[in-house]
């Protein structure tokens, strides 16, 4: 039952090669990522199993990825990626909502095998609406060529949500923009996702010069922070999006979202705790059918240099009843940044780049971690809360056509949400070698 989907995918492209003649498989893009930090020593009151290491940590993550590339048709293209991830974050990954590396693998699956796997493998299907056309250059996961100004796109297999929801020009990526997860996407929206980051499922766009459209269907992960995912009929997240194209540049995306697992609820594991003395624990109040909403805002706005100087933002809210899932624990947060191009100062690949993130939880969920509870990232065994803030800021130096340093400063003030611990210093350096 759970490998059905992938047997019908390959039926799809068998019929497909039958009534095509295949291109030769392209590279699209190749990439290896070393990411360095080191966490200061910080003052703390007190800390738990799931604490951000007071006496301060030493982390390095390195990841390599291969994205090809087949025309499989007109309109129709297919694609395998393939990546390896060592290493992990500091703390584990634990210990923050906004942690500190895009590429760390969080905890929370012990023993995850450290070799090749596979990230995505779908079928991209385009329906043109239009003649008039636009060229498209090779990037990863995007074959160069020509696609109508106006058409449907349908995409089907291992997919990652967010390649097409809540993207920014300015502040998603982590192999060459801000490295920390609040700045790479919404942090209160909790999309469908292993522990590496994908799922498998479908989207659908309908895309105009002006405005597109898009919504989502993806496995949720059958608990949380898990790698099997669960089957489509009980687990899975919608999404859906309106991003709107203004003549200066400008961009902005609403982005809704409602997730559907056997979660836990936050108030439940409160009740059960009270009449049993006991401490929280939200897993025992796991049930199948729970619901989790959430909206988000983002804007881009492009100020010169041909868009490489601009400014970004993001708003995000979820409703916090039920426990956080797949992506980190935060319910509300708002993010704004720029990024400058080097051109100013005669280094036209380089950019500057410097964000402020604050970050929130639910009444629910901050009271689950005030009595003790863990989630799958926090769990001091206590909580004076407070808002989770931050400022990042990097410089990304363009050694070659090919390579990349960029220095890494990140201070975190209140930790996990928690006033008795911090502030915190994070000192960080990239390596990213691209095709």
């Amino acid at each position: 039952m759970k490998r059905r989907w992938w047997w019908g995918l390959i039926g799809m492209t068998g019929v497909w090669a039958q009534a095509y003649e295949w291109n030769t498989p392209q590279l699209t893009a190749a990439q290896a990522t070393l990411i360095r930090q080191d966490l200061l020593p910080f003052a703390a009151d007190y800390s738990g199993p799931l604490s951000l290491r007071h006496q301060g940590d030493v982390s390095s993550t390195y990841t390599a990825g291969v994205y090809l590339g087949w025309q499989a048709g007109p309109w129709t293209q297919v694609y395998s990626d393939f990546e390896r991830f060592d290493g992990s974050g500091i703390s584990a990954a634990t210990g923050l909502a906004s942690i500190t590396d895009g590429d760390a693998v969080r905890a929370g699956t012990q023993g995850l095998p450290q070799r090749i796997y596979t990230a995505r493998a779908y079928i991209r299907q385009l329906i043109p609406l239009d003649t008039s056309m636009h060229t498209v250059e090779r990037a990863q996961d995007q074959l160069a060529g020509a696609e109508a100004d106006r058409q449907i796109e349908l995409k089907m297999g291992v997919l990652a949500v967010n390649d097409d929801f809540d993207k920014n020009r300015y502040a998603n990526n982590t192999r060459n923009q801000f490295m920390n997860w609040s700045l790479i996407n919404n942090t209160a929206w909790d999309f469908a996702a292993d522990t590496r980051g994908y799922t498998s499922g479908m989207m659908l766009a309908w895309q105009t010069p002006q405005w597109t459209w898009r919504a989502g269907v993806y496995r949720m992960p059958r608990f949380a922070n898990a790698m099997p995912l669960a089957a489509i009929d009980q687990g899975y997240g919608l999404n859906t999006q309106l991003t709107w194209r203004e003549e200066g540049g400008r961009v902005w995306r609403i982005l809704a979202y409602q997730n559907h697992a056997d979660m836990g609820s936050y108030a439940d594991a409160l009740a059960l705790a009270r009449a049993s003395g006991s401490v929280p624990d939200i897993t025992a109040t796991r049930q199948q059918g729970r619901l989790k909403t959430g909206l988000g805002l983002n804007l881009e706005q492009p100020w010169a240099d041909d868009g490489e100087t601009g400014a970004f933002m993001r708003l995000g809210w979820d409703d916090g009843h039920t426990e956080s899932f797949a992506y980190t624990e935060m319910d509300r947060v708002f993010s704004l940044g720029v990024q400058v191009s080097g051109r100013h100062w005669r280094r036209p690949q380089d950019h500057w780049g410097l964000a402020y993130v604050a970050g929130g939880l639910s009444p629910a969920h901050a009271n689950y971690l005030v009595a003790g509870g863990q989630g799958f990232v926090l769990g001091d065994g206590a909580l004076s809360y407070g808002p989770e803030q931050l400022v990042e800021t990097y410089y990304r130096c363009q050694l070659l056509s090919y390579l990349q340093l960029s220095p890494d400063l990140q201070v975190i003030q209140n930790p996990g949400f928690n006033r008795a611990r911090g502030p915190v210093t994070v000192l960080g350096a990239r390596l990213h070698l691209e095709y």
